[in-house]
């Protein structure tokens, strides 16, 4: 397990991109008044008071960007992360979210968010099930050696063991707070891995070997998934995410929403991929998230800095550090308006403050706690996708793009306000109904304290 070598004291916060995001071609991050109007129904910022010029509104809405960047700040923007490659990655505001024709909107008979646990393993012989659930088992290159061995047994592969990928109902309950007011419920039929039988007839048919191809069995319907060697090596085998969200499509429940499928093994996508974590069809309402990749056992293969995961990942000096790699000359400290009292009270630098001085995890609880939070997240952002809303380019925000998993850990676990507006507007509108009138104050009323300098013009 990474971390830094000498303790940072996080003396400064990094609240806007990066010094490396000047130097994308393309990259332009949406100005403060474009953000603002962002988060209304009219796609424009909210009105200022009579009599004020054009200088003094810009000044306005600049002081709120600034004071609403203490709790949401903008994305780093690092070398190699997803804005990196994708700078030119379209906005989605409040507004075009909901003149988007393919949305599927929550209805009553249509609300409830179905959350999957692993598949049971249902193969023909104790054998066939141990190598199955090997694949699971990440490969670990030891401190001295060059091979890849498997992790430790003891504690990865051990039933009486605590640190395993957890359990379904930790999501419920996680997501119940996360989409407040929807139902979130365990699917209603288990999920089987099984041999695959090329025919409907098992006994006229030998099942396929099972590094070629695997069944996903859900009641009486199995559906053929694919198996390919792990090209990275990092695990023995992967299963293919496309073949996995076809069986989720085909067995959406009627009052579905959505559904989730939870795996361990790791997946991919198209024979280009190396793996993928987690991917969602959000017209068809099915998503599917792997645990595999986001095992804390894998940290130290990954080089991921504990010092400097999420919320101090916004440490000015850890940005300047990355930055310096590609020669650049890192952003002076820029006065913000703010005074001292309100940058000491600021619930980003409260989080980093909360955090910086804890160990690093070492107990199976820890480990656990770990493995779960990151996991939080994606599954979040997967079902956000069901939800109409596309990646988050405004700040840093759960609905961001992700490059990898060094970026994965930077980012937060919370919605922006751009995307809190689809959420709250979905849920508390759509869903709940009502006039106009009636809509407008409840979708104002669930909107949380940090978005209410933006609607009232603090």
């Amino acid at each position: 397990m990474a971390a830094s070598t000498e303790a940072c004291q996080h003396t400064h916060l990094q609240l806007f991109p990066s010094a490396y995001a000047d130097e994308i071609e393309g990259y332009a991050r949406p100005n403060p008044g474009k953000r603002m109007g962002a988060t209304t129904k009219s796609g424009h910022p909210p009105k200022t008071p009579k009599g004020w010029g054009q200088r003094q509104a810009a000044s306005h809405i600049n002081h709120i960007a600034v004071k609403l960047s203490l709790t949401f700040p903008g994305p780093l923007v690092l070398p190699d992360d997803d804005l990196h490659w994708d700078p030119k990655w379209p906005p989605q505001s409040f507004r075009s979210w909901l003149d988007e024709k393919e949305r599927n909107k929550i209805t009553n008979e249509r609300k409830t968010l179905y959350i999957a646990g692993v598949p049971k393993l249902d193969f023909n012989s104790l054998k066939d099930d141990r190598q199955v659930r090997s694949w699971t088992m990440p490969k670990l290159k030891s401190d001295d050696e060059d091979t890849e061995r498997p992790a430790k047994k003891a504690r990865l592969d051990d039933a009486n063991d605590a640190f395993r990928s957890p359990p379904t109902q930790d999501f419920i309950s996680y997501l119940g707070a996360f989409y407040h007011n929807l139902p979130i419920k365990s699917y209603p039929a288990p999920l089987r891995f099984l041999p695959w039988h090329s025919s409907s007839s098992k006994k006229s048919s030998k099942p396929s070997p099972l590094t070629k191809y695997l069944g996903l069995a859900i009641d009486d319907r199995v559906t053929r998934i694919r198996v390919r060697p792990c090209p990275d090596k990092t695990f023995p085998f992967q299963l293919n995410l496309n073949d996995i969200l076809d069986a989720a499509i085909s067995a959406l429940p009627d009052d579905a929403y959505s559904t989730l499928f939870l795996i361990d093994h790791d997946m991919y996508e198209d024979e280009d991929d190396d793996f993928c974590c987690g991917r969602a069809y959000g017209g068809s309402r099915v998503a599917v998230v792997s645990t595999a990749r986001y095992n804390p056992a894998l940290d130290g293969k990954v080089g991921l800095d504990y010092a400097h995961m999420w919320p101090a990942s916004h440490c000015k000096e850890f940005v300047d550090r990355l930055c310096a790699v590609e020669d650049l000359v890192p952003k002076p400290v820029v006065g913000t308006g703010l005074t001292d009292a309100e940058l000491a009270n600021a619930p980003l630098r409260k989080a980093i403050d909360a955090v910086k001085d804890l160990d690093i995890p070492k107990s199976n609880e820890e480990l656990s706690g770990l493995w779960f939070s990151r996991l939080c997240r994606t599954v979040s952002h997967e079902l956000g996708h069901c939800l109409g809303m596309d990646h988050c380019v405004y700040y840093a925000c759960v609905m961001q793009g992700t490059a990898g998993m060094k970026e994965d850990v930077r980012q937060p676990p919370y919605l922006c306000p751009v995307c809190l507006a689809k959420v709250s507007y979905a849920i508390s509108t759509e869903l709940e109904g009502g006039d106009e009138e009636v809509k407008e104050g409840t979708f104002l009323k669930h909107q949380t304290p940090a978005t209410w300098p933006v609607r009232l013009n603090i």
